[in-house]
């Protein structure tokens, strides 16, 4: 199975308002951008947006070595919470509805067809790849007003 490298970053101008997303996608020293946007939509929208476009992308099941800066996905995929959500009717622990169900439903189907390893980031700091990410989802979101 390949190991394949994959960097995702959202970003939202306002929270509702027009946002974008990065990702890249890094195979055996060869790199492939991936970026779009939305003209209303919320920064975990594009965050999530982002891990299924890199992981829609793939023609094959991978091993993948996700990284991104979002605690939402990387928690909610690698603690089990989106898995549990949606175990649950898309109800949270607490009982109240789990945001962004549609976009989780894809991200968790497309996790069944992937080995995925999580790798937290920090945001706007020393990853480059992040960093690359994050300026292809800021150019995307101005491209949306």
């Amino acid at each position: 199975m390949k190991t394949v490298t994959l960097y995702t970053d959202g970003a939202c101008s306002g929270n509702p308002g027009p946002g974008g997303w990065g990702a890249i996608l890094e195979f055996q020293g060869t790199e492939k951008e991936l970026s779009g946007g939305e003209s209303s939509t919320t920064n975990n929208r594009m965050e999530l947006t982002a891990v299924i476009a890199g992981l829609s992308a793939l023609k094959e099941p991978c091993i993948v070595e996700l990284y991104s800066d979002s605690k939402y996905v990387i928690d909610g995929l690698s603690l089990g919470w989106a898995a549990g959500w949606r175990k649950n009717g898309w109800r949270k622990a607490d009982k109240k509805p789990a945001l962004n169900p549609d976009l989780w439903e894809k991200l968790l189907d497309l996790t069944e067809k992937h080995q995925l390893r999580y790798h937290w980031v920090k945001g706007h700091a020393e990853n480059p790849k992040n960093n690359r990410c994050d300026q292809l989802a800021v150019a995307a979101a101005k491209m949306q007003n």
